[in-house]
This record gives structure tokens, sequence and C-alpha cells, in this order.
């Protein structure tokens, strides 16, 4: 699944293509997706204009005066702007046509193989309830140590189930928590409540700082990710840890051990993570 640098690579890619453009027409070449498509997707984006391309967690906005289009790639969906004029294929599920300056001629086409992303509508000055209750930006001021120290006294889960848990914090998933993890020196099986605070800082550090070149590097490519352009990620070539289970670890040459952890799989360093 696209986590949040791969969708923020995405967002980068379409922003200058979309932004300032206005919507001439929705096609839906099929009601739905992972949910059905509201109505309101194709009664109120026609005619409005593209005023910005938000990420919020995994999720992308396009934002108008009328609302936002809420989209999800799930687990292989893509986002591409293209020519009106290219075919669909099997899996080109929608097409948003686009108008005016920079825009003209040009469509914004989801694909969905899986059909688990979605399409969705934020009406204005509203919070789509996909949306709320989901925890800080990771790189975001509201993240740091502090705020994982203060969140997690008390719990018992296992602190990388802890991390990807997106009220705590969005957006990073699986392959990040082990590279931060990994980084911090911190063990997944340790209990959430059991971290100090100076290691939650290292921690939080860790993570901003994968994320952060993860996105450099345009993502990750497992499965199906390609960046908006067809490029695939490369951040695939400097993973420490994620996928390396029974490899040498990077720092002490011991066998990296793997295991099962919030149903995903876990790989660590039991000597070098602690």
């Amino acid at each position: 699944m696209p986590e949040l640098p791969e969708v923020e690579t995405t967002r980068r890619g379409l922003a200058p293509h979309l932004e300032g453009a206005r919507v001439e027409r929705v096609l839906l070449r099929r009601p739905d997706l992972r949910w059905p498509i509201p109505p309101e997707v194709g009664e109120h984006l026609p005619g409005q204009r593209i005023d910005a391309v938000r990420r919020r967690a995994k999720y992308l906005l396009l934002d108008t005066g009328a609302g936002s289009a809420v989209l999800h790639l799930g687990m292989s969906g893509s986002l591409r702007v293209l020519p009106a004029d290219t075919p669909a294929r099997l899996h080109d599920h929608v097409d948003i046509a686009l108008a005016g300056e920079g825009g003209a001629g040009r469509v914004l086409r989801l694909t969905d193989p899986r059909r688990f992303g979605c399409l969705l509508w934020q009406p204005p000055g509203e919070v789509h309830p996909l949306l709320a209750g989901l925890g800080p930006e990771p790189l975001g001021d509201d993240f740091d140590g502090d705020y994982l120290f203060r969140l997690s006294r008390g719990r018992k889960a296992p602190v990388k189930a802890f991390l990807m848990d997106q009220r705590v914090v969005v957006g990073v998933g699986n392959i990040y928590v082990a590279e931060a993890l990994f980084a911090a020196g911190v063990s997944p099986l340790r209990a959430a409540g059991q971290i100090s605070r100076d290691r939650y800082g290292r921690v939080a550090d860790e993570i901003r700082t994968v994320l952060a070149r993860a996105i450099t590097r345009g993502g990750t490519t497992l499965r199906d990710f390609l960046a908006p352009d067809g490029a695939p990620g490369y951040f695939e070539q400097e993973l420490s840890a994620y996928g390396r289970g029974g490899e040498p670890c990077p720092r002490c040459g011991r066998p990296m051990r793997q295991a099962t952890i919030a149903q995903r799989a876990t790989v660590w360093c039991g000597t070098c993570q602690r």
C-alpha cells in the first residue's frame, strides 16, 4: 500500500498540473471503488477551480470553492495527468477532465486494479469522517518525542503497533516504522509505555529523517507503486530492516530477526535494537 512518502510524492507531482486548472467534467466508468462514489463528486466538482492539492495522512484532497474531492490510492492505485485522448484501460475507473491554463486537453486519471481506493466528497468547512480523529502529521510541528512519550504512558502494546496507529500519528506505515526503529536502536517488541522520553525523542527524529529521505527519493517501490510520471521510487534500495529477515544486520552482521506484530511482518536486530 502506498504510504506517506508515496502519497506525498504523488501530491508533489500532481500539484503543478492541477492547481489553478478548472474541472470541466467528471467521468465515472464505475459507480464505486472501495465505497460508492457519492453523487456530490459529479454534481459539485465540474466548473470548479482547483485551488490546492493537499495531503492529509495517506489521503489526497483537491480543494475547490465547492468542497474537496478526497482520494485514496488503496493497495495499488495511481493518479496520472494524461492527454484527454489517451485510451482508457481496464482499470482506469475515473477521469477528471481539466480546462483552463495548464489544464486544457488533459485529464486526471485514477487507476485502481484492486478497487481498494476511494473517491469521496468533503463539503466546505467540514472534515470527512475518514479524516476525523487522525493523529498529527509526522513532519509537522505537533509531532515530537515529548508528544509520543505523553501518549504512550500506560500503553502495553508493542511500540511498533503504537506508532502504526493512525490516531497516534498518521502515515507512518510498516516500512517506515521498521526503518525508524532500526535507526533509533529501539526494539519493535518493547511495550510502548516502557520507552523513555529521551528514546522517544530519538524515535521521532528518525521517523522524520526516514520519511523526508524517502520523499526525496520518490518513495519505495513495492508491488505496484509508481509516481505520477511513471518513475519508480528508489528508497527500496536503502532499506536497512524492512524485508531483510534472516539477512545480516547492516550494523553488527548478526542475522535479522522476523516476527508478526499487529498482523504485519516485522524485522529487527536482536542485538542493535533494545
